[in-house]
């Protein structure tokens, strides 16, 4: 298996794994192309694929604001899932992280994704139970759930 920096040229393959992922939540803007593009413009070494056979089978997008780390579509292939890829996925997130200064990571996981959810627990990021996750849409967004 390879890891390696996500470009845009992967977002077919990387659109296309999170689609056969259950309990991944996709929209029509922040999602499309255009999205991920600007995304990975924004956070150019923080974005990672796992490869294996010249087929992409995990992907992590990440990003930070100058403060704190910020993780969001982490999926891998159901066929390759209980290998370690998603966990150096997230070990490469966390040395860029470091490397960029920033000593906090957050992510939000739906409360459906059982899997996604028993995964992050195990890789030690804690459940807050003292905070409200808000949020407002400011342009007209179409959910896509998987």
């Amino acid at each position: 298996m390879n890891v390696r920096i996500m470009t845009i040229n992967d977002y077919d393959d990387v659109y296309s794994l999170w689609l056969s992922c259950k309990g991944m939540g996709l929209n029509n803007l922040d999602d499309s192309k255009e999205g991920i593009e600007r995304f990975l413009k924004r956070n150019p070494d923080t974005c990672f694929v796992a490869e294996k056979d010249n087929e992409i089978v995990g992907v992590i997008i990440a990003g930070n604001d100058g403060r704190r780390g910020y993780i969001y579509h982490t999926a891998v292939k159901e066929a390759c899932r209980k290998q370690g890829i998603a966990t150096k996925l997230v070990d490469c997130v966390i040395l860029a992280m470091k490397n960029n200064g920033i000593n906090k990571i957050a992510l939000v996981a739906f409360d459906r994704n059982e899997n996604g959810n028993a995964f992050w627990e195990k890789t030690g990021f804690t459940k807050r139970d003292d905070l409200f996750y808000r949020n407002k849409a400011i342009s007209e967004i179409t959910r896509i759930d998987t």
